[in-house]
């Protein structure tokens, strides 16, 4: 019980954490970071009257619905919540960070909490900042087994009947709604008369944040991936380098039965995980053990079991059949 209600927290955060993201960083300067709420930005630009998060509300809801029609997919009441919660905070954020409804409609930074938040000479930094909290959010929600649906959704349909890659047809999800964005809004922040932000900025700026929101979800995701993964194989058997794993490293590793595809003659085949501090030191062993030993090493993309992560629970999450 105490887990599940750490990750509702959790999710809320999360949630939280995305929407100030756009709310305070993203929405008052046009700042297109792709994916629904990215368009949200443009149409708002079109209708002022309606929020982004209603917006958000207006494309997620009919893609989560799309995607168990027609994907199968399973929606977890975490996904659901998370779905419906974020265009809700950013609506009362909204409401709360401008003093009118004129400034609200014109999502005006120079009103944003005063006046106080006004970064419209530091574009570069609201991006940063905005797409960095965006990923944080984002992927706080994902590690608590939910997502806020979205694009995925869109590249998932585009994989299924178009046989495009996810990841190709979410950069094309992406690439859609900033080019969108550039038609509608005018291409860019700036205007003819004001050379300081030429026009074309906000293509450059929507790209960056995209680049930094992508980059920080995977973090928050998969961790800085410090682990290795490390093969060994030799023509004897490493009766030394067995016992600084067991001992030294207080460490398991597993050997392998293998033979050679040229000789056919029999080797040994360690297969172990450490974490990178350790790297240095197995490879000294290793070249003092047999010197002609053959060995790889590349990253762990995770690593569960004793003495590593525990096995994530069962998913609550979108996922296709």
């Amino acid at each position: 019980m105490k887990k599940t209600i750490y990750s509702w927290i959790n999710i809320l955060l999360g949630c939280t954490i995305l929407a100030a993201g756009f709310v305070f960083f993203i929405n008052p300067y046009n700042i297109i970071p792709g994916g629904v709420y990215g368009a949200s930005i443009v149409l708002h630009n079109l209708f002022p009257s309606i929020q982004v998060g209603t917006f958000g509300y207006m494309f997620d809801i009919p893609l989560l619905i799309l995607s168990v029609v027609l994907l199968g997919a399973k929606l977890g009441s975490r996904t659901i919540a998370a779905a419906l919660v974020t265009p809700f905070i950013m609506n009362m954020l909204s409401r709360v960070a401008y003093p009118t409804q004129e400034a609200l409609e014109a999502l005006d930074p120079t009103q944003l909490l005063g006046g106080c938040m006004d970064l419209s000479d530091h574009l570069m930094l609201t991006t940063v900042i905005g797409a960095t909290l965006i990923g944080i959010g984002g992927g706080i929600v994902v590690r608590n087994q939910a997502t806020t649906g979205g694009t995925d959704i869109v590249g998932m349909l585009l994989q299924k009947y178009c046989h495009i890659r996810f990841s190709r047809a979410i950069l094309l999800a992406d690439g859609v709604v900033v080019c969108f964005g550039l038609v509608v809004i005018g291409f860019g922040i700036g205007s003819a008369e004001d050379m300081v932000q030429p026009a074309l900025f906000l293509s450059f700026y929507s790209l960056i944040s995209i680049f930094i929101y992508s980059r920080v979800i995977a973090y928050m995701i998969n961790g800085s991936k410090n682990d290795k993964l490390i093969f060994v194989i030799s023509d004897i058997k490493m009766t030394d380098l067995h016992k600084y794993i067991l001992e030294d490293l207080d460490r398991t590793a597993t050997c392998i039965k293998s033979s050679g595809l040229y000789t056919g003659t029999d080797k040994e085949m360690l297969f172990l995980v450490v974490s990178y501090k350790e790297v240095a030191g197995v490879k000294l062993k290793i070249k003092e053990v047999d010197p002609r030993a053959f060995v790889v090493v590349t990253d762990a993309y995770d690593a569960f079991g004793e003495g590593w992560k525990q096995l994530p629970s069962s998913a609550n999450e979108l996922q296709p059949e």
